[in-house]
């Protein structure tokens, strides 16, 4: 089980949270994802996704919906 943490420059707006709950809690091995207050918290097994992939995936996500990643924590 490995979780990842990452923060963006300002809060998610409604629409965005749920946009990122949908897309990356649907990937294969991801367990739960929690957004908010800028932050977002993603459980996943690491036996169907590799760490690196989640924070990939999540990161590129963050940034089409116009979020800047501001660091990078492991949880």
């Amino acid at each position: 089980m490995g979780k990842v943490r990452l923060t963006v420059q300002k809060q998610f707006c409604a629409e965005c949270s749920l946009a990122l709950r949908r897309f990356i809690g649907n990937l294969d091995g991801v367990d739960s994802i929690e957004v908010e207050d800028g932050k977002i918290d993603v459980t996943f097994n690491d036996s169907k996704i590799s760490e690196d992939r989640v924070r990939t995936i999540s990161r590129d996500s963050m940034e089409k919906l116009g979020y800047k990643l501001l660091d990078e924590e492991e949880g």
